[in-house]
């Protein structure tokens, strides 16, 4: 399933986003603000947003939005850092 967006002419014309780049600006807008308020995992904005991990992180930042960060992350991430 697939959820269509409806946004007015007159709005679309409103934006301060040049044409080109509307669409993928308001997935990533969108994408943040699911993963601020919990309902996506930060995988699943990631790619809503259609950008890396790390760029999504870098949005997250600018939007002073914190991860949500879990335990089993943790030790994903502890792992990961001894074996380099």
């Amino acid at each position: 399933m697939a959820i269509t967006i409806i946004i007015p002419d007159d709005i679309e014309q409103a934006l301060k986003i040049p044409a080109s780049e509307q669409e993928w600006e308001i997935d990533k807008e969108l994408a943040l603000s699911l993963y601020e308020r919990g309902a996506l995992s930060l995988g699943k904005a990631r790619q809503l947003a259609r950008i890396s991990k790390w760029q999504f992180q870098k949005e997250l930042q600018k939007k002073k939005i914190f991860r949500h960060y879990t335990k089993k992350e943790l030790q994903e991430d502890v792992l990961y850092g001894r074996s380099e």
